[in-house]
């Protein structure tokens, strides 16, 4: 399972539209090596609620679009009921064996953010990759949102920086 999130230098992932170019060639790279290798979709309820009324209306050159709304998508949530639309399951339960089940189902699962659904992730050990991608912006107004209930120590697998100054780092649980 890998977990990806787009951030500002000082933590900010909300106000995306004052900091995030999706038309940067580095971050459509990165975007396209995670969406296209992943085969399910795992999003917690404000993510799944932003990108649901987002992505259906988009369509690209890439095919990406298509590929993103042709996945299934798991969501995790406590205040949503079901059936869901956009191709989205409700987990119900508990998350953390849910996704279990899911990691024996689909060889390759992503999440998007770092809220709530990642921390317990983190927690109970079910999360392979972190990818963030970091942002050359200071915003200054950062909502609290890299929180797990532990300390997790991480090791960095690759580093790359862009000609817009991102930096796409990839870490694994040490």
């Amino acid at each position: 399972m890998t977990i990806s999130f787009e951030m500002t230098l000082d933590g900010v992932f909300d106000q995306m539209e004052q900091w995030f170019d999706p038309e940067d060639p580095g971050v459509q790279r990165a975007s396209d090596a995670l969406v296209f290798g992943a085969d399910a979709v795992l999003l917690g309820r404000e993510s799944y609620e932003f990108f649901r009324e987002y992505w259906p209306a988009q369509t690209d050159d890439r095919g990406f679009a298509a590929h993103y709304n042709a996945l299934p998508k798991f969501v995790a949530s406590t205040t949503l009921s079901g059936p869901l639309d956009w191709n989205a399951t409700l987990i119900e339960g508990d998350v953390a064996e849910a996704v279990r089940s899911l990691r024996e189902r689909y060889e390759s699962i992503i999440s998007h953010g770092y809220g709530g659904l990642a921390a317990t992730l983190v927690d109970a050990g079910l999360v392979d990759e972190i990818h963030a991608g970091i942002h050359p912006f200071i915003v200054g107004n950062a909502r609290d949102r890299l929180r797990t209930p532990h300390p997790v120590s991480l090791r960095l697998l690759d580093a790359q920086t862009y000609d817009s100054g991102i930096i796409a780092a990839r870490y694994a649980p040490a």
